[in-house]
């Protein structure tokens, strides 16, 4: 079932996710490298912007459109978001100063060919929960059978070994250890 997202929820998922993974999909030789991402903002016409280091290669070689795919994802968050869209390298400074949602910091290091300024514009958008998992009474007392089982045998045999070996005193940096045990 195909449903579609309101632009306010998708800027509200890349805002509380922050990063995201960018890939070039283009067909061209050469591709402006995967990064990882910030994002700078997404705004109200769809358009994420987010910087990254300039290439080794100069900026023109590179197409100035291209399809492009971010992966958005944070440890301890149970969802994901995966956009798909039209990248738009912006290097030109007359559209880098009238940009008024990018800091001067970050407007003045791309003039200056620092870093690149890139704008996705999103076509397609994926956004998934990760399913909460459901335990029941049942299944928690059988792993805790389980734990139990595995810890008891465990100290049986951990007992058996150590009537195979002789304890010596040490005395020296360890002090939080005492004992050693020695195989004779």
């Amino acid at each position: 079932m195909i449903t579609f997202l309101p632009l306010s929820f998708i800027q509200h998922k890349i805002e509380e996710l922050e990063n995201a993974l960018f890939f070039s999909t283009s067909e061209s030789l050469l591709k402006i490298p995967t990064h990882i991402v910030d994002v700078l903002k997404v705004d109200e016409l769809g358009q994420i912007w987010f910087a990254i280091p300039k290439p080794a290669q100069h900026l023109h070689e590179f197409d100035n459109s291209f399809g492009a795919k971010l992966d958005f994802f944070k440890k301890g968050k149970d969802f994901y978001l995966k956009i798909l869209g039209k990248a738009f390298i912006v290097n030109d400074p007359e559209e880098i100063n009238t940009v008024i949602y990018i800091n001067d910091d970050i407007k003045e290091r791309a003039r200056k060919n620092e870093i690149v300024l890139v704008k996705v514009k999103i076509t397609h958008a994926d956004y998934a929960e990760k399913k909460p998992v459901h335990t029941s009474a049942n299944s928690i007392l059988k792993t805790a059978r389980l734990h139990f089982y595995k810890w008891f045998t465990n100290a049986q045999q951990y007992e058996t070994s150590l009537s195979s070996f002789s304890k010596v005193p040490v005395r020296g940096i360890m002090s939080n250890y005492n004992i050693f045990t020695v195989r004779h």
